[in-house]
């Protein structure tokens, strides 16, 4: 279940591409998975692009993949010779920069080998004969970062969005390692806030529940240590994760429909992005979501 933030933000994504004439004369598509990222595929299909497999493609698509390799290196060779000679790779991530910035310390999780600026990307990408010819921002996450790449930049000339992405994550201390340590304090600041808010809740006689078992919110509770008398169960889209519970806790996760029949006081959401998405879907709750993050 992808959430309607990623689907738009990925339309959103493509018509910059091509507004940028990214897809002139290119015909084909490929595309690495991601279990965060969905599919561009489809909406890939209207600018003339046809998907192809096990060949090396026009266009190749990596929205949130890369940080799933486990040899990095290896991971960006695979997707440079899975370029037609005139292709063009499409990588998005999340900034490391607005990681650091929003204190989003949950995004680093087991799984993730990679977090990404320009400065750690750049040479990673040369090594496998690539060079960043534009680059896009983008609200989603807080910060995503989709970049246009080929194989050499002759005949490519290098916008000036490369160079000021370059010289802002510089700026921001991406090199830095006492600049990234202060995520360490926004863990501590988030683990005690949530258990004092949710303890105050409890307190007052309020019933919180949850929305949104994603795997950012799994490493919160557990952290925390909140439990089932905290916050009485989560409730997640997806019907793959209904009747089991949010690892290292007791808290069970629940489809959306007993979210409601339970009326709660309060319904904490653990993924921002979905507040537009949920508002709309769930209007009965209106004027009762709270967040799951003191800012």
């Amino acid at each position: 279940m992808e959430p309607q933030a990623v689907v738009l933000q990925a339309r959103a994504a493509l018509s910059e591409v091509s507004d940028a004439g990214m897809f002139h004369s290119r015909v084909t598509v490929l595309e690495f998975p991601s279990p965060h990222g969905g599919s561009w595929i489809a909406d890939a299909a209207p600018y003339g692009l046809r998907e192809v497999q096990n060949q090396p493609a026009d266009v190749v698509v990596d929205s949130f993949g890369i940080m799933h390799e486990p040899d990095q290196a290896a991971g960006i060779r695979r997707r440079s010779a899975a370029l037609a000679p005139q292709g063009v790779l499409l990588l998005q991530y999340q900034s490391l920069d607005s990681i650091v910035r929003q204190g989003s310390w949950s995004a680093l999780r087991h799984g993730h080998f990679g977090y990404y600026s320009m400065l750690s990307l750049q040479p990673l990408l040369a090594h496998a004969g690539l060079v960043v010819l534009r680059a896009w921002d983008f609200d989603l996450y807080g910060g995503t970062v989709l970049l246009a790449i080929a194989r050499g930049s002759e005949g490519h000339p290098v916008d000036e969005s490369v160079h000021r992405l370059l010289d802002r994550d510089r700026r921001a201390g991406m090199a830095d390692p006492e600049i990234l340590s202060q995520l360490q304090v926004q863990v501590d600041r988030q683990i005690e806030w949530l258990r004092r808010d949710l303890s105050d809740r409890k307190e007052a006689g309020r019933v919180v529940l949850g929305y949104g078992a994603a795997s950012r919110a799994a490493e919160l509770l557990a952290a925390a240590k909140i439990d089932a008398t905290l916050l009485r169960g989560i409730a997640d889209a997806s019907p793959a994760k209904h009747g089991r519970r949010m690892p290292g806790t007791d808290v069970p996760i629940l489809p959306a429909r007993d979210l409601i029949a339970a009326n709660p006081d309060d319904v904490m959401l653990f993924l921002p992005d979905l507040l537009p998405e949920v508002r709309a879907d769930y209007p009965e709750l209106e004027g009762r979501w709270i967040p799951s993050d003191p800012r």
